[in-house]
């Protein structure tokens, strides 16, 4: 069974399209697995070969290029170091799940000083750590800052495969006795459903739902030391995902989206020369200014109608927020 979607573009007019969604999804797309996840590093480094554009005088680049020197086993008897050649940055990066020593990843370059431009600009070694302050990585390399040099922001830079991982992310995945999945949107209905479909592809109880957004599974004898494997099974599953009964106004683009399941109970609605009548006879009549409709139509059903009047959008948006105040619109109205 497909759901429908009506979405209607204020900006045009109040054109109504039905768009039809196919409602069943992969596991996979709705559902992550507990523990993979990418991990974020950030650190600490020098840019050089900058065209008089960088940081000039500042304690912390001053600091940074004496430890440097002092490592490269150059000591200067002058302290205090200036130069517009180099900037100090923050550097971050995300490292993959089971990201594996010795592969590359991207990074990012951002100044923090008052360096007006990284273009042209080398970073020199520097260490990437994780949120418990191990080292996971270590990036060099020269900055590219891509788009029009005129337009680009130039104080920001990427260093594509500019660091390399030096260690793995401790996990013994393939054997572990029990997954954990977890819903992007937590829904009782969908979880309940996902236990029962994964159960019956498993064939045997060993999917189990601890709350809307929570789903355990423990490994077959079968999958035994085959986690990925079992996973993979698992997340090429169709589940149909139900939802709440949602309209969804953006009032900046002039874009409303209304969930199939949205209803509107007996109301009546005046607004200006505007009359609209939601009862309990059949659905009726529409003229220049009464639309009478028969009790629980759907919204969309009601915006066509205020669409063939010419509503406008500020008015449309209006009488939303109105019925929902009454009482009268069944399921959530949110307004970006």
């Amino acid at each position: 069974m497909n759901k429908v979607f009506k979405i209607i573009s204020l900006g045009m007019l109040l054109l109504v399209a039905s768009v039809e969604v196919a409602q069943a999804a992969r596991l996979k797309d709705i559902a992550s697995i507990r523990g993979v996840r990418e991990n974020q590093l950030i650190g600490y480094g020098i840019v050089v070969g900058l065209k008089g554009t960088g940081d000039g005088k500042n304690e912390f680049m001053s600091k940074s290029m004496v430890r440097m020197f002092d490592k490269l086993g150059v000591k200067l008897e002058n302290q205090d170091f200036t130069s517009k050649n180099v900037a100090a940055v923050i550097i971050t990066a995300t490292m993959p799940a089971f990201g594996k020593s010795g592969n590359p990843i991207d990074i990012t370059v951002s100044a923090i000083g008052d360096a007006s431009s990284l273009a042209g600009g080398t970073l020199l070694q520097s260490p990437l750590r994780a949120a418990n302050d191990e080292v996971y990585a270590v990036a060099q390399g020269s900055i590219i800052m891509g788009g029009d040099p005129k337009d680009a922001h130039t104080t920001s830079g990427r260093i594509p495969n500019g660091a390399t991982i030096e260690r793995d992310m401790s996990a013994d995945f393939a054997s572990r006795k029990m997954y954990r999945l977890t819903l992007i949107n937590p829904d009782f209905t969908t979880a309940a459903r996902s236990v029962l479909t994964i159960n019956k592809e498993l064939g045997g109880h060993y999917a189990s739902a601890k709350d809307s957004g929570t789903i355990d599974i423990i490994t077959p004898f079968a999958y035994e030391n085959r986690g990925v494997e079992l996973l993979a099974t698992i997340e090429s599953i169709d589940i149909n995902p139900d939802m709440k009964a949602r309209v969804v106004v953006n009032e900046k683009t002039g874009t409303i989206v209304i969930g199939d399941k949205v209803k509107i109970s007996k109301v009546a609605i005046s607004h200006g020369s505007l009359a609209v009548k939601v009862s309990d006879g059949k659905k009726g009549t529409v003229d220049e200014k009464v639309a009478v409709l028969e009790t629980g139509v759907s919204v969309g059903e009601l915006v066509q109608a205020l669409n063939k009047m010419g509503v406008t959008p500020k008015d449309l948006i209006t009488i939303l927020q109105s019925i929902k105040a009454a009482g009268a619109l069944h399921g959530e109205l949110d307004v970006l």
